[in-house]
């Protein structure tokens, strides 16, 4: 597996003022996206759109690409996103978009070039699924949703 892999980007034809993924800082995880949407789109509070990258990329095999929200814009704006994280496949080649939704109070104005989500690059391991009768004991057993305790 690859330590550093590359990610090729491909802008789309017709986008303009196109940024490729970027990261901000020497110890981000994630690449920052950015819209490319032709006009302003507003988010009404509640509401929810898919919004443009502008670009199809290729990842090496064994690898995924997850996009995830911004924390600023979920702080300050309640602006986050829906399916997070939502997993980008290795064979996926269409056009990379991101589902924003306010959650906030306030309509939120989302223009070209705006940063809007964050994309972290890692390696996927596909399991070997074993249909089996029974499966071994534990003390947790079927416990969940809060039943180890609190904290």
């Amino acid at each position: 597996m690859t330590v550093n892999p590359k990610v090729k980007i491909s802008p789309l034809p017709g986008v303009k003022n196109f940024v490729a993924p970027e990261y901000m800082s020497v110890g981000a995880s994630g690449m920052d996206l950015r819209a490319v949407n032709a006009e302003r789109i507003c988010l009404a509070p509640g509401q929810r759109s898919l919004i443009p990258c502008g670009f199809s990329m290729e990842l090496p095999p064994g690898f995924e690409a997850q996009v995830r929200p911004r924390s600023g814009l979920a702080i300050r704006n309640g602006i986050t996103c829906l399916n997070t994280p939502g997993t980008i496949d290795q064979d996926y080649r269409g056009e990379i978009k991101v589902i924003l939704v306010n959650l906030g109070e306030e309509p939120f104005e989302i223009n070209a070039g705006d940063r809007i989500a964050q994309m972290v690059i890692g390696p996927v391991v596909q399991a070997q699924v074993e249909v089996v009768a029974d499966l071994s004991t534990t003390t947790r057993g079927a416990g969940g949703f809060g039943s180890t305790g609190r904290g």
